[in-house]
């Protein structure tokens, strides 16, 4: 793993070598790199923080958009304090301690939602080596790590000695192993048409091509594929069964309160950002601009774009999407949810990979392939 990568733009680059040799000037290796372990960790959560506040404010002037509402419009120019405003009023908020609940467990299960988030998170290229870590098999860490968060919600669920929270965890659980596996075949899809698991080289081999395009039909139906079981895995509607509100009351946080059900809160708006992100980055060149070979002129234009701009608007649109999905669609029943991956997606999803490796092996073009059928 590399910290320090001197290709990041040009202002960070000077401060980042200020900052290393200020540090190495004057600290041993192992202080220098301690300490530049744990700026990096600050600067991802305090975007990590923010990105939440932005997605929250976001989500609800877009939801009144949707249902012809003004939105919150008090605290702030345009409401745009209320989401800070409400992350203050969460922060001093009581938790209330629950009679005949796994004490240990009930207060465990949330940070492995919130930490399972972060991981993921802090895996994400956000520009031009913007990326904290940079591993060989990055699609396999962000499929493995953002795994680990159906414990928090399994052990909040039992933990909480309510039988609506244990309903919700049930049902969390159904839905996320079962869409888990639609989303890495997906990626496994395009894993294949790239040859590589590496963010940063999946990114770099789609510089004129994205791999929407480059994939013809296969990629774009994991496309699809990712995007139906990214939004289910974060239990939002029509795929919220977990937390249905006129069934389960809250599902498997009911019982959590200030900033234990904030973790909880955080954590579902963070995952939503992550998987538009990965989609942002497998599918849509990532922070790569729109460019075309031999348009020389064209792409210089693009290029005057800097790398995080294309990447956080790249994400928004698919955000904006799963935004209109979610107030669009009355939620699901849970035989229909589950059918839909079963029956549909994963079968679709299985042969689709393996027209995907035909393509790769043949090297066929779309159009050699339907002249073969």
């Amino acid at each position: 793993m590399m910290l320090l990568n001197y290709s990041q733009p040009l202002e960070l680059t000077k401060l980042i070598k200020w900052f290393d040799n200020l540090l190495r000037a004057s600290l041993p290796e192992f202080w220098t790199l301690l300490i530049e372990f744990v700026v990096v960790a600050l600067a991802l959560l305090a975007v990590y923080v923010v990105v939440a506040l932005l997605l929250i404010y976001a989500e609800r002037k877009i939801t009144a958009f949707f249902q012809a509402r003004i939105g919150p419009n008090r605290a702030g120019k345009w409401g745009l304090l209320q989401s800070p405003a409400d992350m203050i009023k969460i922060l001093l908020k009581e938790i209330i301690k629950i009679s005949r609940s796994d004490r240990f467990l009930f207060f465990a299960a949330p940070f492995f939602m919130i930490v399972a988030s972060f991981a993921t998170f802090a895996a994400i290229p956000f520009g031009q080596s913007l990326h904290a870590i940079d591993f060989n098999i990055g699609v396999l860490y962000v499929i493995a790590i953002s795994s680990l968060g159906i414990i928090g919600v399994f052990l909040a669920g039992w933990s909480s000695n309510n039988k609506y929270s244990m309903i919700g965890a049930m049902r969390s659980g159904a839905q996320f192993v079962s869409y888990e596996l639609s989303a890495g075949f997906a990626l496994m899809t395009i894993v294949v048409l790239s040859g590589t698991m590496q963010f940063s080289e999946m990114i770099e081999g789609q510089r004129y091509c994205w791999n929407i395009f480059n994939g013809h039909i296969s990629s774009l139906i994991a496309f699809v594929i990712y995007l139906i079981s990214g939004h289910a895995e974060t239990n939002r509607g029509p795929f919220d069964l977990p937390e249905a509100e006129s069934e389960l009351t809250a599902g498997y946080h009911t019982e959590y309160s200030g900033i234990m059900f904030g973790y909880y809160y955080l954590a579902e708006y963070l995952n939503m950002f992550v998987i538009a992100s990965i989609a942002t980055t497998v599918f849509l060149g990532g922070y790569l601009p729109f460019e075309i070979q031999g348009w020389d002129g064209f792409n210089q234009i693009m290029n005057y774009i800097p790398s995080y701009v294309w990447f956080f608007g790249k994400t928004f649109v698919l955000i904006f999407l799963s935004l209109w999905v979610r107030w669009s669609f009355p939620r699901l029943r849970i035989d229909q949810l589950l059918n839909l991956e079963w029956k549909y997606l994963l079968p679709i999803n299985l042969l689709n990979i393996v027209l995907m490796v035909l393509l790769v092996l043949t090297g066929l073009t779309l159009k050699d392939l339907f002249g073969i059928l």
